[in-house]
């Protein structure tokens, strides 16, 4: 997936942000969501390492090497932002203390089950935080490209790969279309530009309604 794509899966990701909002990013994608942010906004961006407050990357040469996200990537704190240990962090997110968390995933199935922590066969550090905040964030968004590598589509009507977590995610975003995950299946929101709606369908492994209301995103 091209620079380009990366940034307006993540443009697209940070119209759900709210003014005042707690918000847990994960990495790749999802980190990318702070750029499209209106300066006056509000918003404090929270890590399981326990920040709560990160700002934005710092200038190169300015890193704090004791200051990173969870993935390890140098960070910065903004003003009002705290510090914590990690057993505090992940309280917050058991406590349902983070409003909406932004994660990538391997596979989503159409009930809203995700998938997102290891291939089997390949080695991994761990889960790490992600089944607690697919569970206890108010709101899970998952940011991904439509299709793996091989060209198989990573929306399907049942996951292959071991869950992170079950029935948790409420929007699906991806470099074609935007899904809404319902009680019923999912639901088609949203299509990028230029794609069109026989495309997403032959791209997306299980079957999902269309909304009255699509909206073409130009961007």
């Amino acid at each position: 997936m091209g620079v380009e794509t990366r940034n307006r899966i993540a443009r697209r990701a940070a119209e759900e942000i709210q003014n005042g909002m707690v918000v847990n990013l994960g990495i790749g994608i999802p980190s990318l969501v702070p750029n499209y942010l209106p300066s006056e906004m509000n918003v404090m961006f929270h890590a399981e390492n326990g920040i709560t407050g990160m700002g934005p990357s710092p200038q190169k040469g300015m890193e704090d090497e004791n200051l990173c996200n969870a993935g390890g990537f140098p960070v910065t704190l903004t003003i009002g932002g705290s510090y914590c240990d990690s057993a505090t962090s992940f309280a917050m997110i058991r406590r349902g203390r983070v409003d909406l968390t932004i994660l990538g995933s391997l596979q989503v199935s159409e009930r809203g089950d995700l998938a997102n922590w290891i291939v089997p066969g390949k080695k991994v550090p761990g889960m790490g935080g992600a089944m607690e905040l697919a569970q206890k964030a108010r709101k899970v968004i998952v940011l991904m490209s439509h299709c793996d590598k091989a060209g198989k589509p990573k929306i399907v009507s049942s996951c292959s790969l071991p869950l992170t977590s079950a029935a948790c995610v409420d929007l699906i975003m991806t470099d074609l279309a935007v899904f809404k995950v319902t009680t019923e299946g999912l639901v088609l929101t949203e299509l990028f530009a230029p794609y069109d709606l026989d495309l997403v369908k032959t791209e997306t492994g299980c079957t999902f309604k269309i909304s009255e209301d699509l909206r073409k995103i130009p961007y």
